[in-house]
């Protein structure tokens, strides 16, 4: 994973976690968790996320002017995952740039095992012009809190 130095200290930064459970329905043939279910996993983990910090409340407010995008996703798979395994999948502001964020993203069994991992970069744009809208102040500070937060 060429966004990780040292994987011992990345994975001990995460302050945020979102239960999941893997439905039967996100298994394929060989009965393992498909490729393409961890992407909604990092969705579903990152929607909460930005709830837990007060984003989504505001960009979903009739009127607002802002919405994030996502603007590329990768996943790299390091586990098997299987059906009713239940998974943390961990979310993190790694970097901050003016309207941008890379999100880092790890997927945890019970035992503690990382399961898979991905990074993202998501950008706040104007609804109207599709230009990148640059963070507030208030909205740095909230993607570099070092609080734990669990959904």
């Amino acid at each position: 994973m060429n966004y990780v130095d040292d994987f011992a200290a990345w994975e001990e930064s995460f302050v945020f976690s979102h239960p999941v459970k893997v439905r039967f329905s996100e298994t394929d043939m060989f009965g393992h968790l498909n490729n393409t279910v961890p992407f909604t996993y990092f969705e579903e983990a990152r929607i909460e996320f930005f709830k837990s910090i007060g984003f989504m409340q505001e960009w979903v407010k009739p009127g607002n002017e802002t919405i994030p995008v996502v603007a590329d996703l990768q996943c790299d798979f390091l586990k098997q995952v299987f059906f009713d395994e239940s998974l943390s999948i961990h979310v993190k502001a790694e970097s901050i740039g003016r309207s941008s964020a890379d999100l880092h993203y790890m997927a945890k069994r019970k035992d503690g095992a990382v399961c898979f991992a991905g990074r993202g970069t998501i950008v706040q744009i104007s609804r109207k012009t599709g230009k990148g809208v640059p963070w507030t102040e208030g909205m740095r500070n909230l993607l570099t809190a070092g609080k734990t937060i669990h959904a």
